[in-house]
């Protein structure tokens, strides 16, 4: 039994009682008298206003049955039909009709040569006098499941387009009155229940089977002949009969499964009402069968709350439908791909995408409730639209706000149909964190569904992605027993405790994550260890590590043994007495080579990309020439060095492989100058050791080159320290106090205890931000974020690099530019050693003195001179530039390279050093 029977059952049966028991059949079936003549059955003229069961007048005056008659007794006569050939009857199963693919056959009935015999005339008809009666089969068939439980499933009823002509009841026009008031009050009840009556039919245009149409609702016919004053008024009225079978076929429509919960619970409201609608019906079928002064006015006045009601709800149901794209196209529906990434996880799965998926948009969850929230505030000025709409809401609101509840106070999911505000995406699971943990876990898997947020969550929504999200880390760490069942809260929208339900349960999310990452998971103490590793704090281990690892990191980064490098660091991190040897995180410390060059990296970074692009550390890469990549292939094992660092989960959301990057960023900004410092001190060491320098030469041009030489690598080796200093003392430090204060629940940058309310007024997604925010100032402060200062800088480090590695080949042509130490015993006992093998001898031109020696070492240092004076100058002053116009800390970095310039000083500037 279908819903709609279901509901209406005690109603339609008293109608079709009523309708059945007078004297006035709906359509009076053939009697089987006409299709077997040995029955003796006898065929009477149906008068369809003959047996009305009321007979009143226009004015509604009470009057009896018996008192007046409307029509004259008319004359009764016996007559038998004679049938002379064979009735040929053809009839099809319905059930086998409907299950077919056409439309279901008619049953048909072929008569020939029917004379009929008039006893009392006792004449038989002429040939021209036979005529064919026709047959009126109606039938009903079941139609098939749908995915709404409560559907119908018995076929509309016959139209009256197929009754045959000699079954039409009598004229309007030819009733009285009171006649066409009674016949028209039994046919609006028809109507109103959504039946076709004798007089009052659907439009010729109407076909009950095509699903659009009944969803627009039928338009109502009155077969001519009315009174004008019965006709206004029941035109008036069978607009609520549009309106009942509209909703109804609406609340079929939208109770199918993929319209979702709030639909569901929209639709079980509505069909409350219609209920009530038919027992009113059934009310105005008792009056107009027991009161005979209920008139067609008094049917109105009754009625009329009930039209308004129902006109409220065919307006919302058509508004909803249009969304649908169920009664015209919209051309939006085909741009709405926000479950493509549900659509593709479901497909990998190996699921099939339900007909039409991906071609029209579903009005659902938030979406209705901002429909009825637009509704009832436009509607507000109506009382009795504004409770109608108001219950609606109330109803419609409830499975939604057990989701919510679900998400606020469980941090799960139940959401079948993609309705709720929250998308989730299935296929970022947490498992695929233990071998690369990325923060796209906390970024997209848990989303907010910008066009489906109801109004009332409209300024709460980031609360209630965060609450959940939050929840959510926490009981997948099983910190939440989601088999407790959360009480007192609210159930629906129109709830006082609303809002208030959504901020507790915020706080409450946000607390329990904080301890779980501040004290159960230890996140200061795991941030202080990042520190040691990666900007060399404390870092005697490290300097200890350089020094074992030196003859392996010289190598260029393809000869690089990695596996001999993490034994050095093994060994290196459980050395008694260094600070890592008490680090209960040295074991999540990694050795890893880089493929390109840092200052490219970086050009990529901050011209192209940006740090905040998707995918993991390969996606960082730069795609360049192969040239390039050739240039890439010969860097040194210092020049690719860097930490890989393992993060367990809950804190890799905050550790996230974006902040490991800029974390590495800095380490291999921070190893390059102090591998650079560790050169130039090289070649102090040997200005200060090796006898070439150290010898008094005769020759005064001799001695000036070397005191420029030692000027410029004591000019070089300042700007290196001081360029370290700078980052580390006056960038780095400072930052790293300024995020522990906010990390230990302190907003004041100058530190101090922390105390419980600061604390609870964090939040999970601030302490984030502020470890991102104090990455990103150390990179910009660092000068790692701007392109100019970069290049600039990136050749005053090749310019230094490239003179602290000629050192040594300065060493050796010292021997041959210097007269008294040319072919001296000390300067071939020197050479010696440099040439140690009996394979690569002393060259030649080093036992002899040579005076042009000299001039090309002058010229080779007057190229370094000018090269590092020049970019040192374009450094300060661009310093000076975006000091005052970007970043200010650049200011204590521009008084402390001025040291290290050559303005002013001339050629005594040059003698004299710095």
């Amino acid at each position: 039994m279908s819903s709609f029977d279901a509901v209406r059952g005690p109603a339609h049966s008293a109608r079709r009682t009523a309708a059945t028991s007078g004297a006035r059949p709906r359509a009076p079936p053939p009697r089987v008298d006409e299709l077997y003549p040995d029955s003796g059955g006898e065929v009477r003229p149906s008068d369809s206003a003959s047996n009305a069961p009321h007979r009143r007048s226009a004015s509604g005056s009470h009057k009896g049955a018996s008192s007046q008659r409307i029509f004259p007794d008319r004359q009764r006569q016996r007559t038998n039909i004679t049938i002379t050939d064979s009735v040929k009857i053809r009839t099809r199963n319905p059930c086998k009709a409907a299950a077919g693919d056409g439309p279901p056959e008619w049953p048909s009935i072929q008569r020939d040569n029917v004379e009929v015999t008039h006893q009392e005339t006792g004449r038989v008809s002429s040939k021209a006098e036979r005529k064919v009666l026709p047959l009126w089969a109606p039938f009903a068939t079941l139609i098939a499941h749908t995915t709404a439980p409560l559907a119908g499933r018995i076929s509309n009823p016959t139209p009256s387009c197929l009754l045959p002509e000699a079954m039409e009841p009598t004229p309007l026009d030819q009733l009285s009155p009171d006649t066409q008031e009674s016949a028209i009050l039994d046919d609006l009840l028809f109507a109103f229940m959504g039946y076709e009556g004798q007089y009052v039919r659907f439009s010729s245009s109407y076909d009950p089977t095509a699903e659009k149409e009944r969803l627009a609702g039928p338009a109502f016919v009155i077969l001519p002949g009315l009174d004008p004053s019965l006709q206004d008024l029941s035109t008036t009225m069978l607009k609520m009969a549009t309106h009942y079978i509209a909703v109804e076929a609406f609340v079929e429509v939208q109770s199918r499964e993929e319209f979702g919960m709030v639909n569901h619970a929209l639709c079980a409201s509505i069909r409350k009402l219609l209920k009530e609608y038919l027992v009113l019906m059934a009310q105005m079928e008792h009056q107009f069968a027991s009161n005979t002064s209920f008139t067609l006015h008094v049917l109105h006045l009754h009625v009329l709350p009930t039209s308004h009601m129902l006109a409220q709800l065919y307006t919302l149901a058509q508004e909803m439908l249009r969304k649908n794209s169920l009664l015209e196209e919209d051309l939006d529906s085909f741009d709405d791909f926000d479950d493509v990434d549900n659509i593709l996880e479901q497909l990998r799965e190996g699921g099939e995408l339900a007909p039409g998926g991906m071609s029209k948009k579903i009005c659902k969850g938030g979406n209705v409730l901002r429909l009825l929230t637009e509704r009832l505030s436009f509607m507000s000025g109506d009382p009795a639209a504004r409770d109608l709409l108001q219950g609606l809401l109330r109803d419609s609101s409830k499975p939604y706000m057990a989701m919510l509840n679900e998400w606020l106070h469980h941090g799960g999911i139940k959401d079948l149909h993609s309705e709720f505000l929250i998308k989730e995406q299935k296929s970022i699971r947490r498992d695929r964190l233990e071998e690369d943990y990325t923060d796209e876990y906390w970024e997209k898997r848990y989303t907010i569904r910008e066009n489906d947020v109801p109004p009332q969550l409209e300024g709460v929504k980031d609360k209630v992605l965060l609450a959940g999200k939050y929840l959510n880390v926490v009981r997948e760490c099983g910190g939440v027993d989601i088999s407790i069942e959360v009480r007192d809260v609210p159930k629906s929208f129109d709830d006082p405790q609303f809002l208030h339900n959504v901020n507790s349960a915020y706080a409450h999310a946000n607390s329990s994550l904080l301890n779980l990452l501040l004290t159960i998971h230890v996140l200061p103490a795991r941030l202080r260890s990042m520190k040691h590793y990666f900007f060399l704090d404390r870092s005697d281990f490290f300097s200890y590590f350089l020094y074992l690892s030196n003859s392996e990191l010289k190598k260029q980064v393809k000869e690089v043994n990695v596996s001999k490098l993490q034994s050095l660091l093994d060994l290196v991190l459980r050395q008694p007495g260094s600070v890592a040897a008490h680090d209960p995180f040295k074991e999540d410390v990694k050795i890893h080579m880089n493929d390109q060059y840092l200052t490219k990296f970086l050009m990529g970074v901050v011209n192209v990309r940006g740090f905040d692009q998707d995918g993991n550390d390969e996606s960082h890469r730069i795609h360049v020439a192969p040239s390039v990549i050739e240039d890439d292939n010969k860097m040194t094992g210092f020049e690719a060095l860097e930490f890989r660092y393992t993060v367990p989960f809950p804190l890799s959301l905050v550790i996230s492989s974006k902040t490991v990057v800029r974390y590495q960023i800095l380490f291999r900004y921070l190893l390059s100058m102090r591998h650079l410092e560790g050169l130039l001190v090289s070649s102090w060491e040997d200005h200060n050791k090796v006898m070439t320098w150290t010898h008094k030469s005769g020759n005064h041009k001799l001695e000036m080159w070397k005191r420029r030489a030692w000027t410029l690598r004591a000019r070089m080796l300042n700007f290196v320290q001081q360029f370290t200093y700078y980052c580390t003392s006056e960038v780095i430090e400072p930052n790293w106090q300024n995020l522990m204060a906010k990390v230990n629940g302190n907003k004041n940058d100058g530190g101090g205890a922390p105390t419980g309310e600061q604390q609870v007024n964090r939040t999970v997604d601030e302490l984030m931000e502020d470890h991102v925010d104090f990455l990103d100032t150390c990179l910009k402060e660092c000068m790692l974020m701007n392109s100019k200062l970069l290049r600039i800088h990136a050749k005053l480090m090749s310019c230094c690099t490239f003179f602290a590695a000629n050192t040594s080949s300065f060493s050796r042509t010292l021997c041959s530019a210097d007269a008294t130490l040319a072919g001296s015993a000390g300067a071939l006992a020197y050479l010696s050693t440099r040439y140690p093998s009996s394979r690569h001898p002393i060259p030649d031109h080093l036992r002899t003195y040579d005076p042009d020696s000299l001039n090309k070492m002058t010229e080779l240092l007057d190229k370094y001179e000018e090269n590092f004076n020049r970019h040192l100058g374009l450094l300060l002053d661009a310093l000076d530039y975006y000091a005052a116009t970007e970043t200010v800390a650049l200011s204590r970095l521009c008084a402390q390279l001025s040291m290290a310039s050559d303005k002013g000083g001339g050629e005594d500037g040059r003698q004299h050093g710095f």
